[in-house]
């Protein structure tokens, strides 16, 4: 595969790769960007993503960032060269890569054609572990960008090598170790929450976080330990309070979205409420648990 001569960079004379093109085996992580794909693989052969794209004729519009903060989205011709160039089949790279609906000029289009577009920051992708993208592109230490898995708190976390991450912003995984409750919660998820008892409880320990209810010491001393382990966390111009609360809550939030998963379909009388604050108490390992009248526990007990 050749491209134009004004766009070789340097590499072999008259050729445009600096290695053979699908030499280099870059894999994409599980829910990696397609933009952070991009970057690695063209990376590892010491291109742009720009000068990727022009060597596979694939023509390419928007104004490219670094990952977090834009996506790239491919026609499908586009994809079906790139599945060629990186030796992948189609369908690994489809399960592979997130799967969302790009736009309608390009998922419609027949044309190898990419479009770069921005994205929101309560929808960026986050740092993927360090060691997996070692692992998985071993030619280019490119640091990797993913999405949550759509069924848990929005974070990353990987149990093998003890990392996480829970927002864009920050510019690297954190180490995990001192904090070993994430990572034995992130184990015993298997049995995912519902997305209805998931919302409800992410919404709740936000709120009683912010609100330094209940639980407001344990976080206190959890964020403490996960700080002092990660003095890369950046300290503005959001703190590591809020950068890391989804983290710092996450053990709670599951304990609390699996409680509200098993109760009944209509509201509870004023006795099961009190049964059920007091399992709740001894599943948070709490000596007691009562909450203020305008908690929104209390709306979601009162709700069919």
């Amino acid at each position: 595969m050749t491209a134009p001569t004004a766009t070789r960079p340097a590499g072999r004379a008259g050729t445009m790769w600096p290695t053979p093109p699908g030499a280099l085996h870059v894999r994409p992580l599980p829910r990696e960007s397609t933009a952070s794909y991009l970057t690695r693989l063209a990376a590892a052969y010491q291109l742009t993503p720009a000068h990727l794209l022009d060597g596979l004729h694939i023509t390419a519009t928007g104004t490219p960032t670094a990952p977090p903060a834009t996506e790239i989205h491919l026609s499908n011709e586009a994809t079906r060269r790139l599945s060629h160039f990186t030796r992948i089949p189609p369908a690994h790279l489809a399960r592979a890569l997130p799967r969302r609906p790009p736009p309608a000029a390009i998922g419609t289009a027949h044309a190898a054609t990419a479009r770069w577009q921005p994205v929101q920051p309560a929808l960026q992708p986050l740092p993927a572990c360090t060691a997996c993208t070692i692992h998985r592109s071993p030619h280019h230490a490119v640091p990797a960008w993913i999405h949550p898995a759509p069924d848990l708190p929005r974070l990353m976390i990987c149990t093998r090598h003890q990392q996480a991450s829970s927002d864009p912003r920050h510019p690297a995984p954190l180490d995990i170790r001192p904090v070993p409750e994430l990572t034995r919660t992130h184990l015993r998820a298997r049995r995912r929450p519902t997305a209805t008892s998931l919302t409800w409880a992410s919404t709740i320990t936000t709120r009683w976080y912010d609100h330094h209810q209940h639980l407001h010491e344990r976080w206190h001393t959890r964020l403490g330990r996960l700080t002092a382990a990660n003095p890369h966390i950046p300290p503005g111009p959001a703190s590591p309070t809020l950068t890391c609360r989804n983290l710092i809550t996450y053990p709670e939030t599951l304990t609390l979205a699996a409680a509200l998963d098993r109760l009944p379909p209509h509201p509870l009388t004023r006795t099961q409420q009190t049964a059920f604050l007091h399992d709740l108490a001894n599943r948070l390992n709490l000596p007691r648990l009562a909450p203020a009248d305008h908690d929104l526990l209390w709306q979601r007990l009162a709700t069919r």
